[in-house]
């Protein structure tokens, strides 16, 4: 069993040796980890990882391992019974069906009756309209199809709960990745603005060769900095739930960006921007940095970049308390001002093919809020003109 676990952390690229493997195996003996998926899990990439920038190929290696012993969910908060919510069927509506189902009347209205059912609720239900349950029409829960929901356990399907009742925990983008194609990187270029700094390193050919002759042919050497590209940005990411499907295009971008800018600031984000961000997703809810403190840090002359599919529920952007994952007291929307009215060059990349964005209210909502030419698609084409656009 465990010679398969070695084999896929080695398909995933990941400098592994048979001395490591044994390490493992040796500590398994001595009974550092039994019984335990987690402390399995922290043990062998103790032993086997050696390098941080592995630790997001060893995850999915990890949970690709682990797909194929078992398709068990895993637990979610134990303020909710696992067994109410396991998903023993799928059931499909028709399009009449998904029609006549209603909203509850807004985001407080929602929150308070999902108390109110939580209260009320004690065993399990499956197919229903009204309880926690799996499948059916009823708004919490998980499988089944309702507008405006949310979603407690289970994968998302529909993507258009409104809140979700479970910890996640997301990736850190991987900015060893291989480019799939250069393109992406010529198309960075046009954001460039270089300026000499730094130390005297780089031979400067003609001041040289005009010493050298104002010296009566006595060699004279004259040296100048490096010419970097001068250009400042700070870049958004969004990660976890329906941006899952995006994160290859996301790493190929985010290595290009790596290469391509010395003066790079990054952070990561979920769904849309509020009171702060984070730097490290394994250490996202511990180790926060505020949006304020962001805008204080970094000075007018930097470019922002929102990478994100902006693929949510309208309240995430309009409502205070919209978060799909936590209490926010003032609205989204009244964070993305505040970039707006600090920086004056700023744009939105999404991996969402545009013909779709006229069905996501949300897409359309943000579009109006950042102004007319501030989205583009991460195609090839889009990357060109938002470049542009940051350079107007």
């Amino acid at each position: 069993m465990l010679l398969n676990f070695y084999q896929s952390i080695r398909q995933a690229q990941i400098p592994v040796s048979i001395k490591e493997y044994l390490v493992l195996l040796e500590a398994l003996q001595q009974r550092l980890a039994f019984a335990d998926m987690d402390d399995f899990y922290l043990l062998a990439r103790t032993c086997l990882i050696k390098d941080e920038k592995y630790y997001d190929r060893y995850d999915r290696a990890f949970a690709a391992y682990l797909h194929q012993l078992s398709d068990i969910e895993q637990l979610i908060d134990a303020l909710i019974p696992e067994e109410w919510l396991r998903k023993e069927f799928a059931r499909h509506l028709s399009d009449e069906e998904k029609a006549r189902i209603e909203s509850l009347g807004g985001l407080e209205q929602l929150l308070d009756t999902f108390k109110k059912r939580l209260a009320e609720q004690q065993k399990r239900h499956a197919g229903g309209s009204r309880w926690v349950g799996t499948g059916g029409t009823s708004p919490f829960g998980h499988g089944g199809f309702h507008p405006e929901g949310i979603r407690v356990g289970g994968e998302s399907e529909q993507q258009q709960g409104v809140k979700v009742w479970e910890q996640r925990a997301f990736r850190n983008l991987d900015d060893s990745v291989e480019l799939g194609t250069r393109n992406i990187k010529l198309a960075l270029r046009r954001l460039r603005q270089f300026a000499r700094t730094g130390a005297a390193e780089e031979l400067a050919l003609d001041d040289t060769i005009d010493a050298t002759a104002r010296n009566a042919g006595l060699l004279d050497i004259k040296m100048v900095p490096e010419r970097h590209n001068a250009v400042k940005v700070l870049m958004f990411f969004d990660v976890g739930g329906s941006m899952d499907p995006h994160v290859k295009v996301c790493e190929e971008l985010f290595s290009a960006v790596k290469s391509e800018f010395k003066h790079l600031e990054y952070y990561y984000f979920h769904n849309f921007l509020y009171d702060y961000v984070w730097r490290d997703n394994h250490r996202r809810k511990i180790d926060k940095t505020p949006t304020m403190e962001l805008l204080h840090t970094y000075s007018r002359d930097y470019k922002v970049i929102f990478v994100g599919d902006a693929t949510m529920s309208p309240y995430e952007v309009s409502a205070p308390g919209g978060s799909a994952e936590y209490y926010n007291q003032e609205a989204g929307a009244v964070w993305m001002q505040r970039i707006m009215d600090n920086y004056d060059r700023f744009i939105w990349l999404n991996p969402v093919r545009t013909d779709y964005w006229q069905y996501t209210p949300s897409i359309k909502l943000i579009q109006q809020l950042m102004g007319p030419e501030r989205m583009f698609p991460m195609t090839l084409a889009g990357l060109e003109k938002g470049m542009t656009a940051l350079t107007r």
